[in-house]
């Protein structure tokens, strides 16, 4: 692994969902709520973890099957989001060591931000219940911009709310989009391995340029 010098990274972004925190459990129950309200079969975490950074299609996808299509999936959608807004907060924990790895990059200056594709209607009421993510200066949400990741802008957003060129900064994510907009922001990117992955993913043709088994390696290359 490459050694990662002070002098050259000033900010760590990091994407949210199976980066920062754990959300699974949560996207879970909400798409199990709908499909016990249905009596149809629900689905264990184990299935539902990999799909956790694809959002609410991806998961809707992997409940509803061919039923989740262009006709229904607005009015599904809709409902998937109002459940999951009730329960937005009843298991998401941060992943063992982020709490961690953010106090260091407190302590050694590092300045720190987030940028997700989740809506600020859920990210805000998300980021308020920890105090280290509230305490950040950039948290960037699906909907800041008129584009998502993996467009760079919400990254050169950050970035520029952080008062950091974009070549100094980190992004830490788990998702090909992810590490596309870190690229295209310029910025060094991290693979989050401790992150969602399903089988078909291929982080290998990614091109990120460094990988994490675990926060604390962050911790160890900036400390």
């Amino acid at each position: 692994m490459q050694n990662i010098s002070l002098t050259d990274i000033q900010a760590v972004i990091f994407d949210l969902d199976g980066t920062l925190l754990d959300t699974a459990h949560d996207l879970g129950f909400a798409l199990n709520e709908m499909l016990r309200q249905r009596q149809r079969e629900i689905i264990s975490y184990d299935r539902i973890r990999p799909i956790a950074s694809h959002g609410s299609r991806g998961l809707l996808q992997l409940g509803f099957g061919d039923d989740f299509n262009a006709q229904t999936e607005h009015q599904l959608r809709t409902e998937f989001l109002s459940v999951y807004e009730s329960c937005l907060l009843s298991k998401t924990r941060y992943f063992e060591g982020v709490q961690e790895l953010l106090n260091q990059l407190q302590c050694i200056g590092i300045k720190t931000g987030v940028v997700t594709n989740k809506p600020h209607k859920y990210t805000v009421p998300i980021v308020q219940a920890f105090d280290e993510l509230k305490a950040m200066k950039s948290i960037i949400s699906g909907d800041t911009l008129s584009v998502a990741k993996p467009n760079p802008e919400p990254l050169l957003l950050s970035a520029q709310q952080l008062e950091v060129r974009p070549e100094h900064c980190l992004y830490v994510g788990d998702a090909a989009r992810d590490i596309e907009a870190g690229r295209r922001a310029n910025m060094k990117t991290v693979l989050a391995n401790w992150g969602y992955f399903t089988e078909q993913d291929n982080p290998e043709s990614w091109g990120y340029d460094f990988v994490a088994e675990a926060p604390e390696a962050i911790a160890q290359w900036l400390g």
